[in-house]
């Protein structure tokens, strides 16, 4: 986020960060490791119902394209599938990404205008009601929708790819899952990029700093920055990216094969 939102220089001027490495040094020295986790409380309230959401939708998904309850779908139709899912989770995401975003872009402009996350959400309630805590939510869906379709739609085609023939996707050892997991999330993020960074950018804006939505937030950014602006924190995204889905999705197969063998009918 910081990289995303980081200002134009002045002419002559170096940025204020040079890369995602100066960005976490800079961090680092000036605000400590809490620094890093700035802005977390709102991501991890709204964590584990949103990948509950996350799943759910996408279950859901698949179900409404099946037929019988073993069809196998076709990839266009697990992109579909995933897809549903991203429109269920941006109720949760749009609200704790605009407190997150604030609060990171609060620690490095060295404001304080907010004492944490709760103080956040109740001044953008009481600033603009509950459309100030969804500032953004169109452009989080734009991340979250197709983004959430190469998700689930990769992740699939790696389980297969990665299946031994003659063997089940289900006995998929934890190196294959965890590979394909990783996989799917650098898939994920090459799409959710873009948007992105644009909606850093408008949700941190000042009040009607950008009146048409995220055109203006694009023109601007490619008027004033180039077309490379919309890959902004790639390189701190991607090294993210890997760990943290191959770690979700273990968790999520793990998680299934535990609940089918307390409640096999359920």
């Amino acid at each position: 986020v910081r990289l995303q939102t980081q200002p134009k220089p002045q002419p002559g001027q170096p940025p204020l960060y040079s890369g995602t490495f100066d960005c976490f040094r800079k961090t680092l020295v000036g605000e400590g490791v809490r620094g890093l986790y700035r802005g977390m409380a709102a991501p991890i309230i709204g964590v584990t119902p949103m990948f509950a959401v996350c799943f759910f939708g996408f279950g859901l998904g698949k179900r409404l394209q099946q037929r019988k309850p073993d069809d196998v779908l076709t990839y266009p139709q697990l992109f579909a599938a995933g897809m549903l899912s991203g429109v269920f989770t941006t109720a949760i995401m749009a609200p704790g990404e605009r407190i997150k975003c604030l609060l990171q872009i609060q620690a490095a402009t060295g404001e304080t205008k907010y004492s944490g996350s709760l103080d956040c959400a109740k001044q953008l309630y009481r600033e603009a009601g509950i459309r100030g805590v969804y500032k953004g939510t169109v452009l989080t869906l734009m991340r979250d929708v197709p983004a959430s379709g190469m998700y689930f739609m990769t992740y699939e085609w790696l389980k297969n790819v990665l299946t031994p023939e003659g063997k089940s996707v289900s006995d998929l050892s934890v190196p294959r899952i965890l590979f394909a997991g990783g996989l799917a999330g650098i898939f994920n993020w090459a799409v959710a990029i873009p948007p992105d960074v644009l909606k850093s950018r408008f949700q941190t804006a000042p009040p009607g700093k950008y009146p048409n939505g995220f055109r203006d937030v694009l023109r601007e950014l490619i008027r004033e920055e180039g077309v490379a602006s919309l890959y902004k924190g790639f390189t701190a995204v991607m090294i993210r990216a890997f760990p943290a889905n191959a770690a979700c999705f273990l968790g999520f197969e793990i998680a299934m094969k535990f609940l089918n063998w307390i409640a096999p009918g359920l």
